[in-house]
């Protein structure tokens, strides 16, 4: 969108909104493909094949970023600055429950609705190519895998997603279902932190292996693992201050297999969430200081170590104010909201944070960025199951405002900068 007139700017912003619904169709088609076929991290062969395939038939020249990461350029013909969107690819490994018609059998399902951010990529895609002329700067598509596991962002980054050329700002949108909301309707993440950092970590002791019989002669690693589980829980409740928010929870506690035997080692595992970084840090500084004194006082080992994780996500206040006044442009007032908005129709004191975390942080942590959030289905219309949930179903008739969201904020974006 090069500058123009008002009434110029609004013939536009209809038709990219209309534009998507006439391909309402076509991304439901789409959507159930990547539903249908559904894959985990980065083994993403038949959703690659089938984006890249999609892309080359638009025009694109799909570019391979990191193990399964794609991206395409929309623009680019006139000067201006870069703006990014992204779209994640990945599904879940969970046995699906929904009995829908293109439901996926293969043991893996999209219940995060990463089907529905790719078919809406994908009619981003297309419209942008549209009006390529239009765009003042370029549109970076990101095509993203394993957002699940915390580490298809941060691969996709280490391999060059936000240079040639050089990202100035990004937007990621995840819909939502179970939520009492029109399907479409759009929320835009306050500035600030939306989305905690998340850690998985295992904790590892060591003991000595006996006769149940006879404890004395060994060290119970189960013991150890009990007084370790509990000692961690008075992180939150003696070591942190009232307004530092955080989750620690241990998932999982295997030792031994035999009732009269005390095992050599149990094996704790268990995911960390944090708001700040800061927080984040003292706590894995304690959770390491806390496991290995308690064992050491059981004459026992414990070794604490963390694998996936992601930080904090941040909006960033200037994206956060354009990305409302772009949205209400382009679907009304009736459909877009800030945060804010919300909480005052809802009586709430304080802006809602979510307590899921999301690897496009690491995005957030290098370029200005913002989380829109996309009502995709209310318990009323049969939507009422949350995401991760083998039930869970996302109502389709969000997929155009998805596409039209993708397209418009980005254009417009450049225009005004």
């Amino acid at each position: 969108i090069t500058k123009k007139s008002s009434k110029e700017e609004k013939m536009i912003k209809e038709e990219i909104l209309q534009e998507a619904k006439n391909m309402a169709q076509e991304l439901i088609e789409k959507r159930r493909y990547l539903h249908k076929n559904a894959e985990t991290g980065f083994n993403l062969a038949k959703t690659l094949q089938f984006v890249e395939t999609e892309l080359k038939g638009m025009g694109y020249n799909p570019i391979h970023c990191g193990k399964s990461g794609l991206i395409a350029i929309a623009g680019g013909k006139k000067e201006g600055k870069v703006f990014l969107i992204r779209g994640d690819m990945d599904a879940l490994p969970i046995k699906e429950e929904t009995n829908l018609d293109f439901a996926s059998n293969n043991g893996c399902m999209h219940a995060c609705g990463h089907d529905m951010h790719t078919a809406m990529m994908l009619g981003a895609a297309k419209i942008l190519k549209k009006y390529e002329d239009e765009i003042n700067g370029t549109v970076k598509l990101m095509f993203q895998p394993a957002e699940e596991i915390f580490e298809g962002s941060q691969d996709m980054i280490e391999n060059g997603l936000l240079n040639n050329p050089k990202v100035d700002a990004a937007l990621m949108i995840h819909v939502m279902s179970n939520t009492p909301f029109k399907p479409g309707t759009v929320i835009v993440s306050s500035p600030g932190v939306s989305a905690p950092a998340a850690d998985y970590f295992e904790i590892k002791i060591q003991g000595s292996g006996c006769h149940g019989s006879m404890p004395n002669t060994g060290v119970d690693p189960i013991n150890v693992a009990a007084h370790i589980l509990l000692a961690l829980q008075e992180i939150n409740t003696r070591e942190l201050s009232v307004t530092d928010k955080a989750v620690l929870t241990i998932g999982t506690l295997n030792s031994g297999n035999i009732a009269n035997v005390i095992p050599d080692t149990a094996v704790m595992g268990g995911t960390l969430r944090t708001y700040d970084e800061e927080t984040r840090k003292f706590i894995k500084t304690r959770m390491i200081e806390i496991s290995e004194g308690i064992a050491k006082t059981f004459r026992a080992k414990a070794e604490v170590s963390f694998g996936s994780g992601c930080p904090t996500l941040v909006n960033d206040a200037e994206l956060s104010n354009c990305m409302s006044k772009y949205t209400q442009e382009l679907l009304g007032k009736e459909m877009a909201f800030t945060v804010e908005e919300l909480n005052k129709m809802s009586g709430a004191g304080q802006s809602s944070k979510s307590a899921g975390s999301e690897d496009f942080a690491y995005v957030s942590q290098k370029v200005p960025s913002i989380m829109l959030a996309l009502a995709a289905g209310s318990p009323e219309s049969g939507y009422g199951y949350p995401g991760h949930h083998p039930k869970v179903m996302f109502d389709e008739e969000a997929l155009p405002f998805g596409s039209s969201i993708y397209a418009y904020m980005a254009m417009k974006w450049l225009m005004e900068h």
